[in-house]
């Protein structure tokens, strides 16, 4: 009964939270707007757009306007969840591309400015601390040994792709456990989701690389939405034997996507992400509407990002259609 009485308690702390959740869903953008920034001529008329739906603080560069806009979203975050750890899923990712930057700036000893994330749930300068003073222990959990190991095999070895596959898995594998512990079901999906999509991009990238099975065993992260000992296996065939191995998994209608492009694919992964809380946009309680309000709110800055390249870059409108991702309003 208490844990009962636990959850419930919990639950009624995020109707408020989910309420204040329910006005900023208003402001996202939405399909027509998306129509609206794909005709437009140039990434000055895309910035007026933006600036008139309250998006991009008004800024012309394009990495500050993003930059802005992750900020404001975790600040909405912070003012209405406790503790915002729970979220750790989104941000894990930053923390183990930060790792990856404190080992080979201390293997090369030299400082490199730029090369650390913001967007991550640890202090870039703690992970970078740990490193140079070979302090593992005040980085928390599996991260600890991690970082020790991999930077004794950069060192010894200067194998960069080793160290960058194992922590790209131990990523996946913290992203998953993190997902577990919430017990939030949009959270789990999301993080089953993104590990799947990892797995198969990596060993796609595996096979066009003429990379063996050794490598595939190192690299790919245990997931729910897949078997990797198949995967593994399918992927010693070539491309064929990873969409043969798809077509009886939730990746079958990927395929397709898959065999155009791994853009093409990455967008069907966001896209499928998209589809999965969309009924999120009815629930009232729990964690599950904040999650998805914050995939949502990602995947539109995501989209934004891709759009304003693509105009700087002069594609045709077409083109830029294809890469944006799907609205969740």
């Amino acid at each position: 009964m208490k844990n009962k009485m636990s959850i419930a308690y919990t639950d009624k702390n995020y109707i408020y939270a989910v309420s204040r959740i329910r006005s900023a869903e208003l402001r996202l953008l939405d399909h027509s707007v998306f129509d609206r920034l794909c005709e437009a001529g140039d990434t000055d008329e895309c910035r007026t757009i933006l600036a008139e739906k309250g998006f991009g603080g008004g800024l012309e560069d394009a990495d500050e306007l993003l930059a802005f806009e992750r900020r404001k979203l975790w600040d909405l975050i912070a003012e209405l969840v406790p503790d915002t750890s729970v979220f750790d899923v989104f941000r894990l990712s930053g923390d183990y591309d930060n790792l990856k930057a404190a080992i080979k700036e201390s293997v090369l000893d030299e400082e490199m400015p730029g090369i650390y994330t913001e967007e991550a749930s640890l202090d870039p300068m703690l992970i970078r601390r740990a490193v140079r003073e070979r302090n593992y222990r005040i980085l928390p959990g599996s991260m600890a040994e991690l970082a020790g190991e991999c930077h004794d095999i950069f060192l010894r070895t200067r194998d960069g792709q080793l160290c960058d596959i194992m922590i790209d898995r131990a990523a996946l594998a913290a992203m998953q456990e993190a997902a577990a512990r919430t017990g939030d079901a949009v959270l789990k999906s999301y993080a089953s989701i993104r590990a799947a999509a990892a797995d198969i991009k990596i060993a796609s990238r595996a096979v066009m690389t003429g990379k063996d099975e050794t490598f595939l065993d190192r690299a790919l992260a245990e997931c729910d939405g897949l078997d990797r000992e198949k995967l593994i296996k399918a992927a010693a065939s070539g491309m064929e034997g990873i969409y043969a191995y798809l077509e009886n998994t939730d990746f079958s209608d990927a395929i397709p996507e898959l065999r155009r492009s791994q853009a093409a694919f990455e967008r069907w992964c966001d896209d499928k992400i998209i589809r999965e809380i969309k009924p999120q946009l009815w629930n009232s309680f729990g964690l599950g509407p904040i999650a998805a309000y914050i995939i949502a709110r990602e995947t539109e800055i995501r989209s934004v990002r891709i759009l304003l390249a693509a105009k700087q870059n002069g594609f045709p409108e077409d083109m830029i259609r294809e890469r944006i991702r799907e609205t969740y309003v």
